[in-house]
């Protein structure tokens, strides 16, 4: 831990002129009002609740989250809203990663619908840029019942055996088109009960497809406690069966849920015992993946100071340079503008990721994203300290 400390001069993320120069006085204070509301918990669970009441009982809420939360955390409901942001970004220096974020969907047409707009994604992105990768959350395309049916190891019925090879031809025909069109795709981490079946289809799809260069990638959870063993894992399988490793590493946003499974269903949780460990950990995996820079293609998805720091240090330690094509940054649309643009301005590839979709259909994502914002320590905090420091800037120089 001592490394944060010691190189922390290697790069700041206090310069709040650069962190909010796409941003005008008005979407500051929006975001200002925003950020004072989610540090209350009880505002948060409130909003969730009747958020979730309204849509059942078909109130019209639409453009009341849309002023709101949506225009935070969401870059449009369509790619072509979305296009705007992209371009806005792209000026900064700051790339992005679309994600059509329509979640809880469970019929063959959301299915379908889902395939096609990532489709969609892929051929817009190819050659552009500004558009890097994009991501596949493969509950989107395939059952969450199979997935937790396969992962358990339950032997499926003919009727489900037809619709797992169905969904496994969808995720297959998005991942050729990636291939194709050189425009790498990951697949979003999802709940752990779910996650082997996951991790053996990106490995299949990377075996397929990652021959190459890294065009399909995973992402690892690292408030998991047995990540780095299945890294490493991962990593010497590589090595043997020749293909390169795509990896993005996140803490995890499903916390509160896996340990009240794991409580319900007495078993030990998948998750770290405490923050500290989590910490330890995304750092052990950065370190593994640039040690393997020659094999693995990593994205360190991360709103944590400390672990932006020493991807950078260690980049510097290795002789990485700050744009190697392998190594990206990434953070949420709608926080830490501190980190990303400050990296950008450094030459660091940043990414932000940019949900989009029907206001409606959004709206798991868009609650997932205050009570997650709400539970960490100091979030709130931070990003209105750093937005009420930039107000009183711009205040200061007019």
């Amino acid at each position: 831990m001592n490394s944060r400390k010691d190189h922390t001069q290697n790069i700041t993320f206090t310069n709040t002129e650069i962190a909010f120069r796409n941003k005008d006085d008005g979407e500051l204070k929006h975001s200002l009002w925003l950020f004072k509301l989610m540090r209350s918990p009880l505002l948060v669970n409130l909003f969730s609740k009747l958020t979730l009441t309204a849509i059942k009982i078909r109130l019209p809420i639409t453009s009341a989250v849309k002023a709101t939360i949506y225009k935070q955390f969401c870059s449009g409901e369509s790619i072509e809203e979305s296009q705007q942001v992209v371009k806005r970004l792209s000026k900064s220096g700051v790339s992005s990663i679309l994600d059509y974020s329509v979640e809880g969907k469970e019929t063959v047409e959301d299915f379908d619908n889902t395939k096609k707009e990532v489709l969609r994604i892929i051929h817009i992105a190819k050659g552009n840029p500004a558009i890097p990768y994009t991501s596949l959350k493969i509950t989107g395309v395939a059952s969450i019942i199979l997935l937790e049916k396969l992962s358990s190891k339950v032997q499926l019925s003919k009727s489900e055996d037809s619709a797992w090879a169905v969904a496994k031809n969808r995720i297959n025909d998005i991942c050729y088109n990636a291939f194709i069109n050189n425009v790498p795709i990951y697949f979003d981490a999802e709940e752990s009960w779910i996650q082997d079946t996951i991790d053996s289809m990106a490995e299949e799809m990377m075996l397929l497809y990652n021959k190459e260069k890294a065009i399909i990638l995973t992402t690892l959870q690292m408030y998991r406690w047995d990540r780095i063993e299945y890294l490493n894992r991962l990593i010497s399988k590589a090595r043997n069966d020749k293909f390169f490793v795509g990896i993005k590493l996140v803490r995890g946003a499903y916390m509160e849920k896996e340990n009240k499974r794991a409580f319900e269903f007495d078993y030990k949780s998948p998750i770290q015992p405490n923050k500290e460990s989590t910490d330890r950990d995304f750092d052990k995996a950065v370190d593994i993946c640039l040690s393997n820079i020659d094999l693995v293609k990593l994205c360190a998805g991360t709103h944590n100071e400390a672990s932006s720091v020493h991807l950078v240090y260690k980049m510097k330690e290795l002789g990485i340079p700050n744009n190697h094509p392998n190594v990206y940054f990434s953070q949420l649309y709608g926080m830490s503008d501190h980190i990303t643009f400050n990296l950008a301005d450094q030459g660091y590839n940043v990414t932000k990721y940019l949900p989009y979709g029907p206001v409606r259909s959004t709206l798991p994502y868009l609650i997932r994203r205050a009570e997650e914002n709400t539970a960490i320590a100091g979030q709130m905090s931070r990003e209105l300290k750093l937005i009420l420091e930039e107000l009183k800037r711009r205040k200061h120089r007019d």
